[in-house]
């Protein structure tokens, strides 16, 4: 039986570095095309069902090339995170926005049967409703997520019955994977747990929704096997606890003082914050629609990480900038 192929973008990237080994085990022939700004040796590069392509989503003549002969288009590429607009905005918006439509015409170009965008939950900005379901009025607070959310109908004006699109909007991602982020906030809380026996809040009362990083594959997974008619042109919120940051903290040091059984507690220390997203989401449809539901905690990424410090997998935690996207592409000079 002949193997379906994915065609992946970012797929050396933290969500990427998870995902790519799991579609492989699922019998998928998988091409990663990515900057490799962070490099490559986490792959499985030994699985005669692996390609990796050095290659910016910018360049579309290449991406015109490589895409043909792929059933499923999977779009994760972007400069991510709020705080990445630290960076050159022309740099953003030519990745984040710009490259976005021609991507998606050269995958219809090319006859991809499914394309699906990973979109963000910080597209709803600052919400006082409890419950922020996909319906809710965009309020972007920085370029990512305005981009994040343009986009969307986009890609909604491509598809047809032969070009299938969905939308997930993924809560904050957490835990380990083998290209790791050091810093979104449940690994940024953990990291300094575990590293400095403090932890800094800044804020504090801003809600967040989290997510597993192995939920997020799995919610892929999922939106790449669902039956088409309850998929196409929908958007999928993929969320689990909405927690406080200061809930967070409290639990990083709760599980990193049980894991690492100290006797010296650590200190949380709050301070103010200029980073005022808060938002509380609901994630209620993907599950009613597609029967989706989230398996694992906060508590599981926080032990997660822990065991990759106890095993010596996670070094000079605080200042190697593999782990930091804007520290890196700064360092590269990116443009």
């Amino acid at each position: 039986m002949k193997k379906s192929k994915i065609f992946l973008t970012g797929g050396a990237g933290y969500c990427g570095s998870l995902l790519v080994p799991r579609l492989l085990e699922k019998n998928y022939k998988v091409t990663v095309y990515d900057t490799l700004f962070f490099g490559d040796n986490f792959l499985p590069k030994s699985n005669q069902d692996l390609k990796i392509i050095q290659g910016d989503i910018r360049d579309v003549n290449k991406l015109e090339e490589t895409t043909k002969d792929h059933d499923y288009f999977i779009s994760l590429a972007c400069i991510s995170n709020d705080a990445s607009f630290e960076l050159n905005e022309n740099l953003s918006t030519s990745i984040n926005m710009d490259a976005f439509e021609p991507m998606v015409k050269i995958a219809k170009k090319n006859k991809i049967k499914r394309f699906i965008y990973a979109s963000s939950s910080s597209v709803y900005g600052v919400s006082e409703k409890k419950d922020v379901k996909e319906d809710h009025p965009l309020v972007p607070l920085t370029l990512y997520n305005k981009y994040k959310g343009l986009c969307e109908p986009i890609l909604k004006k491509y598809t047809d019955n032969e070009f299938i699109g969905v939308i997930f909007r993924p809560a904050t991602v957490c835990g380990y994977a083998p290209r790791l982020r050091l810093d979104l906030s449940v690994n940024i809380l953990t990291n300094h747990a575990i590293t400095n026996n403090i932890i800094k809040v800044f804020g504090g009362e801003q809600l967040r929704p989290n997510l597993h990083v192995k939920d997020y594959c799995r919610a892929i997974e999922l939106l790449l096997s669902a039956p088409s008619n309850k998929v196409n042109n929908e958007i999928f919120n993929v969320g689990f606890q909405n927690l406080s940051i200061l809930e967070l903290a409290q639990i990083v040091k709760q599980v990193v003082e049980e894991e690492f059984n100290l006797k010296n507690k650590i200190d949380i220390v709050r301070t103010s914050s200029d980073d005022l997203r808060s938002y509380h989401i609901n994630s209620d449809k993907i599950f009613n629609e597609l029967g989706f539901k989230p398996k694992y905690s906060i508590e599981d990424a926080v032990r997660d990480l822990c065991t990759q410090y106890k095993l010596g997998n996670i070094k000079d935690s605080m200042n190697d900038d593999i782990y930091f996207n804007v520290k890196r592409i700064k360092n590269l000079k990116v443009s």
